[in-house]
């Protein structure tokens, strides 16, 4: 088991048929900590607080449980390289106390379904001790916080 980066297929196939409303320019979603124990089905699961979203969360502090709001949400389109991107302001939390943060879950919080949308992985273990928790987005035309590439 082990976290991966990636876009879940289920919320935004629901989104284009009209099944949720999934505005991604809202600030209403939220970012969740997992460890590395977590493994994601991307084109499966659907949803925050259930299997496998329901266990090895870490938070603590000032990063509760369920997350931190994203904020600054841009839709970019670098089209240099051919991708739209969700950009979004840098995520800067002090006074945490976190075990093994290794992966960002971003969901629609204020959907019903809690729908999840997107997987950063961290690529190491972030652990905090009473300390700053900092998740700096790429720069929009090398990714952003979720990008798509939209070479025919």
């Amino acid at each position: 088991m082990a976290i991966a980066a990636g876009i879940f297929t289920e919320t935004f196939k629901d989104a284009t048929d009209g099944t949720i409303a999934l505005d991604m320019g809202v600030e209403t979603h939220k970012g969740a900590l997992f460890t590395d124990t977590l493994t994601s089905d991307f084109d499966a699961d659907t949803a925050y607080a259930v299997a496998p979203y329901d266990a090895n969360e870490t938070s603590g502090g000032s990063w509760s449980a369920g997350g931190i709001a994203l904020t600054g949400t841009t839709w970019v389109d670098t089209s240099e390289v051919d991708h739209l991107t969700l950009d979004a302001t840098d995520v800067s939390v002090g006074t945490t106390t976190l075990a093994a943060a290794m992966g960002y879950l971003l969901y629609a919080d204020a959907l019903a379904g809690n729908d999840v949308i997107c997987m950063a992985d961290f690529g190491t273990a972030v652990t905090t001790t009473n300390g700053t928790i900092t998740i700096t987005w790429t720069a929009a035309a090398s990714g952003g916080v979720m990008n798509f590439d939209m070479t025919p």
